[in-house]
């Protein structure tokens, strides 16, 4: 019953005609990220978070999120139609959603696809909101040491479990703590790292970072690549949208395993959708009595992968909403967009700002419903938007982020900095250093800190306080299982393979 008026307070919030327009912007700009390779839903976040500080935070954390999991959605039509994924996660939908489109069998690929990414969005969404509330009443149980040893599991999982080399995840994770204690300290008041720059004593700004690092570096890095060249697209031979009765039969199954998979992947830290439709595709192989198929125009290739990438981008929400841990770089943007609105992250949010938690909660029904009417019929213009010449399109989208960096402060030694750490995510991605794992210590790492020093002012310097209180004792241990199991040859083995 509780749970009941719950949504209907969301639904309240979520119906109002501010919330519904940038619910419907996000899922739009999401759609759109999605459609268009190389820029991405972390790049855009970031871009977009200056836009956020003069809206209510509900809102703001609204239209976030539409981009997040609505960029899911859009990945897969040109992955479809141009066999040109618009996000990593749907390079596993382009192996066999584009032979279907060879085969003239593009409309039953794109309505499955949809289907899916719906089915899983719903499903996520009403495991948000059962499972959510019990998991923030547990965390409010939890103390200083209990908190550092949870972050330093999440950030450990995340670095553990990113993309490329094990041992550069965990050094970005380290480079991004110590990032994160640049500034004023709290407790003596002197500046730390500031390097005889006033501009630094307030520390460095979340949004020069994730701009910086994830909007400019990314262009630069994209600009270096060759234009995309003519694709053959099959837009004309789309036909009928609507999928037999047979394609519903065997996609079924797919769809429901691809929702669970992708759901227990979320809530994991540092597991992208990329993963989750990856392993979706393996799993679905593995059952199929025709694995033959797969690679040919194999429908199940398209439903599982879809559906798996969809929950796990809404279960991302999970651990960032009840625990204040971000699973991804993006919810890491999503903390850093709360805390700019002056709202602590943590499970403290459910209780201090019911409004906010079942307001996002209930858009992400209506975000999902907005998906499926906007996708099908907006086909065409997304695959004609896709011969807009990078060379034209990246310029506006620097412009643009430099407009909202000097915006947040009207400091021009803001963008100076952006200008930094555009060089510096450059230069990382060109050595393979994945940003993201820097991104969540920087956010966790002020947070670390403060339960670290709280832990033993309790304790009086004692620091066995962090294995001797059970639950802190279990993070503690797991964490270190975690290192040691990717540590051995064969599932370091594995785990590249999976994520390259």
């Amino acid at each position: 019953m509780e749970l009941f008026h719950n949504l209907i307070l969301g639904f309240s919030v979520a119906l109002t005609v501010q919330n519904l327009i940038y619910c419907f912007i996000g899922v739009l700009l999401g759609t759109l990220v999605g459609v268009l390779p190389g820029i991405g839903p972390l790049a855009t976040v970031a871009m977009l978070l200056p836009l956020t500080f003069n809206v209510s935070a509900t809102s703001a954390l609204i239209m976030l999120a539409g981009i997040y999991y609505g960029a899911q959605y859009g990945g897969s039509t040109t992955a479809i139609l141009v066999n040109l994924p618009g996000e990593v996660s749907a390079v596993v939908t382009a192996l066999d959603g584009y032979q279907m489109a060879k085969q003239g069998r593009a409309g039953p690929a794109l309505a499955i696809a949809a289907i899916g990414s719906f089915f899983a969005g719903t499903v996520c969404t009403l495991i948000i909101a059962l499972f959510g509330p019990p998991l923030a009443e547990v965390a409010l149980e939890f103390g200083a040491a209990e908190y550092f040893s949870l972050m330093l599991m999440g950030l450990v999982t995340a670095a553990v479990l990113a993309h490329g080399d094990m041992a550069k995840s965990l050094a970005m994770v380290g480079l991004g703590l110590l990032i994160g204690i640049v500034g004023t300290d709290v407790n003596s008041g002197m500046a730390r790292f500031s390097f005889g720059f006033s501009e630094l004593t307030d520390g460095i700004g979340f949004v020069v970072i994730a701009v910086g690092v994830f909007a400019i570096g990314e262009i630069v890095s994209n600009l270096g690549e060759e234009e995309v060249g003519e694709r053959q697209t099959y837009t004309a031979r789309i036909g009928s949208l609507m999928p037999s009765w047979e394609d519903m039969k065997v996609s079924f199954w797919p769809i429901v395993r691809g929702t669970g998979l992708g759901a227990f992947l979320g809530v994991l830290p540092g597991t992208g959708p990329s993963i989750a439709s990856f392993s979706s595709y393996m799993l679905e192989k593995k059952l199929s009595k025709n694995p033959d198929m797969f690679g040919k125009g194999a429908i199940q290739g398209v439903a599982g992968p879809e559906s798996a990438n969809n929950a796990d981008a809404q279960c991302k929400f999970i651990p960032t909403l009840t625990l204040g841990i971000p699973a991804s770089a993006t919810m890491a943007l999503m903390l850093g967009a709360l805390t700019i609105q002056g709202i602590a992250p943590g499970p403290q949010v459910m209780t201090q700002k019911p409004d906010l938690f079942w307001g996002l909660v209930a858009s992400m029904w209506i975000g999902n419903l907005m998906l499926v009417v906007l996708n099908l019929p907006l086909i065409g213009l997304w695959v004609t938007l896709l011969k807009v010449p990078y060379r034209l399109l990246f310029p506006s989208i620097m412009v643009f982020s430099c407009i909202g960096i000097y915006s947040v402060n009207n400091s021009s030694f803001d963008l100076y900095m952006a200008s930094v750490f555009g060089v510096i995510g450059f230069v990382w991605v060109v050595l393979e250093c994945q940003p993201a794992p820097l991104l969540l210590g920087f956010v966790l790492g002020p947070l670390m800190e403060e339960n670290l020093r709280r832990a033993m002012l309790i304790s009086r310097g004692d620091p066995t306080v962090f294995v001797t209180r059970p639950i802190s004792l279990a993070f503690m241990i797991v964490t270190v299982l975690i290192l040691i199991i990717m540590v051995l040859p064969a599932v370091r083995s594995r785990r590249e393979q999976i994520t390259d």
